[in-house]
């Protein structure tokens, strides 16, 4: 491992948040680190753009489904993902029958609420934001909005689903529309449709991109194959029941994707640590997680950045599920004042399952955030004794001090590079898939 941990320092297993030489003490069944690279590589931006926008099932979990092996893995009997989880529906119907004076109040209300709306779409501030992003489903009932209220904006929902259906009629699916500087993309991923119209500089590839990864937020808190379902069951069916409360982190994954490279590199940024440091961390989970049944991952992060990854020795972790973890932590403040126990979907691990993770900063003085990621829904209690055990370890060899160090120094300018012409690169290692990259200095300004 290289003392920075950057990407830049390695091509293969050294440069990882892991190590080599704990790794041959992990049997084939128990969570772990090897030489092998840890993260699922992307070649490009291409490559990862195509990988993040295949389509799944929406069905049940199969046979070969991610959760299942893990459970085959550990001879467990215990059932994942979502066969035992009940949806909650909405009861009863709304009384239709009124008094013909509340009927004619109820049409005059709706005729104003019509005519503030299209106020609204024609506002200024509303129309001149650089990026819009729409979440509707099949039947047209709105989801999501960047900017603005769900319910001003029903016309606009309607029209968006009547273009979608529109070209579904001749068996073609709607991308893109240009119009002038503006595009409008369309990502159709049943029974969600996803739109976005931007005026930036992003390409059309990209705008689909972020909206996939729109997706997989979605796809993180429900799973696929409850999305189809409750779709199927009732096709009017209003999700925003199911997502309330995900908005937050909707809204900071789309802050992010305007920001942060690691979207577009496919590829993630790791904590420069020392050698001596990241070792004493990943062998302290190690010794505490090794023999605990049917956990797969387990990771510390801090800022957007990795610091240490164990694994299930057969199961790697995709650089776009660890973008939603990232995402998760950053967008939840309530994580830093507790332990929290919530299931988890990574859908490129497995669309249709959750996980169930055990989510916990390591101290009230320490940043960093330890996840451990089970198949087991019964494990809280054993997983949080196990961090309890990590961090007085970390603790007694000074590891948390020398995260926190690390936070405050770790960033480079450009000038460490020696390079007198270059003002900022990335820099990504395709056999890890990690990158690196410099602070961003003048004429650059962080965005």
């Amino acid at each position: 491992m290289a003392d920075s941990g950057t990407a830049a320092e390695g091509k293969a297993g050294p440069a990882l948040p892991g190590g080599e030489a704990v790794g041959d003490e992990l049997k084939d069944d128990t969570p772990g680190v090897s030489g092998e690279v840890m993260l699922v590589n992307t070649d490009s931006f291409e490559e990862c753009n195509h990988d993040l926008d295949t389509q799944f099932s929406g069905g049940e979990d199969g046979p070969d489904s991610p959760l299942r092996k893990v459970h085959r893995e550990q001879e467990n009997e215990l059932v994942g993902g979502m066969g035992n989880v009940s949806l909650a529906v909405e009861e009863g119907k709304q009384g239709s029958e009124g008094s013909g004076e509340a009927a004619a109040a109820a049409a005059t209300d709706d005729s104003e609420e019509e005519c503030v709306d299209e106020e609204y779409l024609h506002s200024p501030e509303w129309i001149q934001k650089e990026k819009h992003v729409f979440i509707l489903s099949e039947s047209g009932k709105p989801i999501y909005t960047r900017y603005g209220k769900e319910d001003r904006l029903v016309t606009l929902f309607g029209l968006m689903q009547a273009l979608v259906s529109f070209v579904a009629d001749s068996e073609d699916v709607i991308r893109c529309i240009v119009a002038g500087d503006h595009k409008f993309v369309f990502l159709v991923k049943s029974p969600l449709i996803l739109v976005g119209v931007s005026h930036s500089v992003a390409s059309i590839p990209q705008l689909i991109m972020q909206l996939t990864y729109v997706h997989n937020q979605i796809v993180s808190v429900l799973t696929g194959s409850a999305l189809t379902r409750m779709f199927e069951k009732r096709r009017n069916y209003d999700f925003r029941h199911l997502l309330g409360g995900t908005e937050r982190l909707l809204d900071n994954l789309l802050n992010m994707l305007d920001s942060h490279p690691s979207f577009l590199l496919g590829g993630v940024q790791c904590l420069p640590l020392a050698t001596a440091t990241r070792d004493t961390i990943t062998q302290t989970i190690i010794q505490y997680c090794s023999k605990i049944k049917n956990l797969v991952f387990g990771l510390i992060i801090c800022q957007n950045q990795l610091i240490s990854l164990v694994r299930m020795k057969k199961f790697l972790l995709h650089p776009a599920d660890l973008h939603l973890l990232f995402n998760l932590v950053n967008a939840t403040e309530s994580l830093k004042t507790s332990e929290n126990w919530m299931p988890i979907c990574l859908p490129k691990f497995d669309p249709n399952g959750y996980l169930y993770g055990h989510v916990s900063y390591l101290a009230d003085d320490c940043e960093a955030c330890l996840l451990l990621l089970s198949v087991d829904r019964e494990q809280f209690f054993t997983l949080s004794e196990a961090k309890q055990k990590i961090v007085d370890r970390l603790r007694r060899h000074h590891c948390l001090e020398g995260i926190n160090t690390a936070i405050r120094t770790s960033a480079y300018t450009v000038g460490a590079v020696g390079a007198p012409e270059l003002r900022h690169f990335l820099y990504k290692s395709k056999t890890t898939a990690q990158f690196t990259c410099p602070e961003y200095t003048a004429p650059y300004v962080h965005l």
